[in-house]
């Protein structure tokens, strides 16, 4: 029994030093990110601001494109790009209330300026998660190198963004990074399964 319960303080111990160790990395890495008001600071407001209109015009272009051309497949992959979009919005909202961690900016004032006024809680980054899953989405609806590049590109912009304006941890980005592409696999999983369904059940002419 003692040495089940000092198995149990070991691990204790080692997760509690895992978090301090990656606590620090985080700021480490931040640090070389973040830095005080310079001229240059309008053109990552730009990017991690378009983000609202990017995300709602692709899924809403593409629908409007399909339903313009009679296009059924292009309106499934408009809903699955939405779909995506909602689910890593919700799973997003969900572990910030979780996590209730504090904004870089808020939680260490000595060490980084904030540029952008969110106030909320910061894991993981909710800009990240809705840019990976509408860069995953579309990849995954048109697998061109065209298409790819350009859009995780975007994407990435916008979770290094966050961080150049010290919204946002290393951790928090690579989250929600996680998060929007998980989404977009998930819901292109399911329409896949979905329309086999569908197939199957359809009776044949």
């Amino acid at each position: 029994m003692r040495y089940m319960k000092f198995k149990y303080l070991l691990f204790a111990m080692l997760l509690s030093s895992f978090g301090v160790e990656a606590q620090n990395l985080d700021i480490d890495i931040l640090k070389q990110i973040n830095s005080p008001v310079q001229p240059g600071d309008n053109s990552m407001r730009f990017v991690s601001n378009s983000l609202n209109v990017v995300f709602a015009g692709v899924p809403l272009g593409m629908l409007a494109t399909g339903i313009a051309k009679h296009d059924h497949e292009l309106i499934l992959k408009a809903y699955e790009t939405g779909g995506a979009i909602v689910i890593a919005e919700g799973i997003t909202f969900s572990l910030k209330h979780l996590s209730h961690r504090e904004r870089p900016y808020i939680a260490h004032p000595e060490l980084f300026t904030g540029k952008s006024s969110e106030t909320d809680y910061s894991f993981p980054s909710g800009h990240t998660s809705i840019a990976f899953a509408t860069a995953t989405s579309v990849s995954l609806a048109f697998p061109k190198w065209y298409v790819i590049i350009p859009s995780f590109t975007y994407a990435s912009l916008v979770g290094y963004s966050r961080m150049y304006l010290g919204v946002h941890y290393p951790s928090d980005v690579f989250g929600g990074a996680i998060i929007g592409a998980g989404s977009s696999i998930l819901t292109w999983k399911l329409n896949k399964l979905l329309n086999k369904k569908v197939a199957v059940v359809k009776p044949a002419n």
